[in-house]
């Protein structure tokens, strides 16, 4: 068996570790996760570990300083070079140390990896992978706050039927359904930049994490130098951090599912209050020339399930043998890069959704209308129950009157007005059955979604 390629047994030979297809591929995040990047990262660890070694005085700085005079490039032929040790060595951070050290054709190189484990290196370029993803999925977060802000507070006053159990309620506003996914995304933010703050963060502590060959003065010198702080650590970074990224990005995926599911149903053709956008020349079915279906949000949904899929095996990450072992790796090389694709494209896909939403405010109207007055039912029910009629009472008169609505026999208001049995009398109850009056309250709402320009999050 010894002779046999090691990628037959496990090998990590490949050049592309991110498995999601082209279609939803963001060329930044690509790159962020790209072979060539993380061996660009592993590199500057290594390099700030022996400049913190240099200007502690650990290491003399003339015996280094050809590493700092020459700078190796991580190009696709480096890339080749480490992929083929690699073959050999079945140990991808050991080929990347034997070939930069041969590329750098020095006496100096012998101090690279010097008191180093391979942990050291993985786990600090992964979390400053993880770091740069984040940011530039939060800067999708924040233009997607902003989009939902605008349209929230263009649609404040636009009435719509609200329903519950997929049923009539009472009404509500266009604009109070996108302020609450505003909000809803703000707190997604809030998780995203607090997973960002526990991943900022490495460890140069060694072979089980107890500074046998570096001092913690020397990683805090190192990793302040790259932008993170020291974690305390086995051989690895904690993986609850790793952890509680997924789940942020699965959270984030659930609340634009909600409101992609949202618009699914809105735009059902027997409700038509809200359409997706319709190019010219596209295409809604292959058979039926009038359809106009909401692929773009069913497509967000069903992209959330695969975002909620890595929720477990990061959980599963979390417990392992000892100081370490290898089960998380396998799953991280597949699973930050799915995951933050997925999640970025939906963002983006989804603001791109709400700036060009149809909304079909005559539907919305006439919705509204169609309910023959049942959206005041609760009204008309208080009200008379402060006349002082047993509530009971009062919620019979009311059902009743409802059902005859059902039945075809007219308007709530004008049905009760005629029973002899309501306590409420005519003006009351035109009174009582006004839109207006029933939205009057809103301002609080969207107090707070004013509340959070410039707060939170960088407006546009």
């Amino acid at each position: 068996m010894s002779s046999q390629s090691p990628a037959r047994f496990g090998g990590s030979l490949t050049t592309k570790e991110n498995v999601v297809i082209p279609r939803y591929e963001s060329a930044e995040l690509t790159a962020i996760f790209s072979d060539r990047n993380r061996m660009e990262l592993w590199r500057d660890v290594e390099l700030a570990v022996v400049r913190a070694m240099a200007d502690t005085g650990e290491l003399e700085p003339s015996h280094v300083a050809p590493l700092f005079t020459r700078e190796v490039i991580i190009d696709d032929e480096f890339v080749e070079l480490v992929l083929a040790r690699e073959a050999v060595t079945n140990h991808d951070l050991a080929a990347f140390v034997d070939v930069l050290q041969e590329t750098y054709d020095t006496p100096a190189a012998r101090f690279l990896h010097f008191g180093l484990t391979s942990s050291d290196i993985v786990d600090t370029a992964l979390s400053l992978q993880i770091v740069g993803a984040m940011e530039l999925l939060l800067d999708a977060v924040d233009h997607l706050l902003a989009t939902l802000r605008a349209q929230a507070l263009a649609y404040r006053a636009t009435p719509m039927l609200g329903r519950t159990h997929g049923m009539a309620a009472e009404p509500t506003t266009f604009g109070a359904k996108l302020a609450l996914w505003a909000l809803a995304l703000d707190r997604e933010r809030t998780r995203l930049v607090r997973a960002r703050a526990q991943m900022a963060v490495g460890k140069l502590s060694g072979a089980v994490g107890t500074y046998s060959n570096i001092s913690p003065a020397l990683e805090a010198s190192a990793l302040s130098s790259l932008g993170l702080d020291p974690a305390p650590a086995t051989q690895v970074i904690g993986r609850d951090r790793h952890a509680e990224v997924i789940t942020a990005l699965a959270s984030t995926a659930a609340m634009i599912e909600g409101g992609a599911l949202e618009i699914r149903h809105l735009a059902r053709s027997e409700v038509m209050e809200v359409q997706e956008p319709f190019a010219p020349g596209q295409k809604g079915s292959s058979a039926m020339p009038h359809k106009r279906n909401p692929i773009l949000s069913e497509r967000l949904c069903g992209m959330a399930r695969l975002a909620r899929s890595f929720v477990i095996p990061a959980l599963e990450d979390v417990a392992l043998w000892h100081e370490r072992d290898i089960s998380h790796s396998s799953v991280e090389r597949m699973m930050f890069p799915d995951a933050f694709q997925l999640v970025y494209y939906m963002v983006t896909r989804f603001d791109r959704l709400i700036t060009d939403l149809v909304v079909h405010e005559d539907s919305m109207e006439r919705n509204l209308a169609n309910t023959h007055g049942l959206i005041y039912s609760q009204s008309l029910l208080l009200a008379m129950v402060r006349t002082g009629l047993d509530r009971d009472a009062a919620y019979r008169i009311v059902q009743e009157a409802t059902t005859r609505v059902l039945a075809g026999d007219g308007e709530l208001g004008a049905i009760l007005a005629k029973d002899a049995r309501c306590p409420l009398p005519a003006a009351k109850i035109e009174e009582l059955t006004s839109l207006d009056r029933l939205l009057v309250n809103l301002d609080s709402l969207f107090g707070r979604l004013e509340a959070l320009k410039g707060s939170t999050w960088t407006s546009i």
